[in-house]
Formats: structure tokens, sequence, C-alpha cells
């Protein structure tokens, strides 16, 4: 299963950042098996997913108190390429302190074997990693929150229940996404 940050861009109209392909719900899990993707198997290959693998990944486990953290991001959308060190900074610090983070690719499919792994490389990016491939991206947009609607980078963080208890449209504040891990690692119990 894959979790972690989640940047979101407009796959049918690129120039514009925002999500495009396909739907999300808001719901965490840990330990799920999303066709052969473990989440807990940081550095893999970047695998494809569709809406019903969101849903997936969104789907809380009830033994799982970890908070969720994802970022939807594309490697066109300037914005997210500016705030993914700062994103590896952070999956880095709290990993072990028990955060799950999931970064979620819009990029098209034809890169997921190309410029999507030499960015995360370049980035020195460890989380896990998947690639969102959906024709319409409103139900995706609509199952991750209602809130939000679709601009690049986007960034969701999720207590052990599955409510958003943080979210971010735009490049990330480091200090105010730190701080509300912080709240959200400290509760989880």
């Amino acid at each position: 299963m894959i979790i972690g940050v989640v940047c979101v861009a407009v796959l049918a109209q690129q120039p514009k950042a925002s999500i495009a392909r396909s739907s999300i719900t808001p719901t965490i899990g840990s330990s799920h098996d999303l066709d052969g993707i473990d989440v807990t198997d940081y550095g893999s290959d970047v695998r494809e997913i569709n809406l019903d693998g969101l849903k997936k990944i969104l789907q809380r486990d009830p033994k799982d108190t970890r908070p969720l953290l994802i970022n939807f991001w594309a490697t066109w959308c300037d914005p997210c390429r500016e705030e993914f060190p700062d994103l590896v900074k952070v999956d880095a610090d709290y990993r072990m302190k028990g955060l799950n983070f999931i970064a979620i690719s819009l990029d098209d499919l034809s890169d997921i074997k190309g410029a999507v792994p030499k960015f995360l490389d370049e980035m020195k990016a460890t989380m896990p990693v998947v690639l969102l491939n959906v024709n319409d991206p409103e139900p995706a947009i609509k199952v991750v929150d209602a809130a939000w609607d679709g601009q690049l980078p986007a960034t969701f963080l999720y207590d052990k229940e599955g409510k958003v208890i943080f979210r971010h449209f735009g490049r990330i504040q480091p200090a105010e996404l730190r701080a509300a891990i912080d709240k959200a690692v400290g509760s989880k119990r």
C-alpha cells in the first residue's frame, strides 16, 4: 500500500496547476494491498493507481493510529518542484515518529518510467510514490477533500479516523506543516 504526500495538477489542462484525471475519497490506511503495492516499501518503483487505488490509500485501517500525509504533485508544476525538497525533509524527520507519507504524482502515465523517477532520484526522495491515472479528475478531487478544487500542489494531513486535520493548496509553509504534524503525531495514541 502506498501512503504519502500528494500534489495534484490538471492533467487535461497542464497550463493550470490543478487535478483533472480522477476522483478521491478520504480514508487512510497503512497495510492495505493496493494491487501489489506495499506502502511501507519506501524507495520502490513508482506504480500506477486508478480511482479505486486512491480510495484504498485513503481508506482508514482501524488498527493504524498513524497520521497520513498526502501530497499531490507533478513534475511540470513549478510550485510542486520547489516545495519537494521540504517534503523530503519532512519524510526523513517524521517517518520514524509514526507519520505515513505518500506522494501522488499527477504526471502523464508516459512519465512513470522517465520524468517521475528521474525527479525523485534528483530529490533523493524515499517516500512511497504512486502515479494517479484517471480520465475524469473530478471524482478523485471530491474523494480527497470536498473543499479542494484540484489546484496543485495540494497537501493533506489525515488523523487516525481519516479526517482532514490540515490542508494546504499551493506551496507549503514548512513550519506550518511541521506544527500540524507534530500535533498529529503527538496525539496518535
